[in-house]
């Protein structure tokens, strides 16, 4: 197992098995970028750190099944499912929150990592926001 590895299985563990901030943002580079499917584009430690805060918030006892895990060269990818109950406020990029919901979602996802001398310098996270907010019970009724 390579550096990259190490470090994702580190991500994934401080995401959900044992939650801790403090060990995500040991993870990523001061001036790492994160691309997230609800985040867009977010440039910085402190501003990723606060992206996973936000989204631990909301679902703060969150599993993690993984699919498939693979390695290459410095960059880890893993595919997987992200599985826990919306208890928390979810945080819209507008700024504004939203309540609870209190429904379980399960979405299917995937992360890369590439990793320089042990820190996080580029991450990027794929999961289908319609199916995210469709668990949640945000989206409208459609007609038959």
């Amino acid at each position: 197992m390579g550096q990259a590895r190490e470090v994702m299985d580190r991500l994934t563990e401080a995401l959900t098995t044992n939650p801790d901030l403090k060990i995500v943002a040991e993870l990523f580079a001061p001036d790492a970028v994160a691309i997230t499917p609800d985040g867009g584009e977010i440039h910085g430690r402190d501003s990723i750190v606060e992206y996973w805060r936000q989204m631990t918030a909301a679902v703060p006892e969150a599993t993690y099944e993984p699919v498939y895990s693979y390695e290459v060269d410095d960059t880890a990818i893993d595919e997987g499912f992200f599985h826990g109950k919306n208890t928390g406020p979810l945080q819209l990029p507008s700024g504004e929150s939203l309540p609870a919901t209190q429904k379980e979602i399960r979405i299917r996802g995937v992360d890369f990592a590439t990793v320089e001398d042990g820190h996080i310098v580029s991450y990027r996270l794929y999961f289908d926001q319609m199916e995210f907010l469709e668990q949640l019970g945000l989206l409208p009724e459609m007609p038959l």
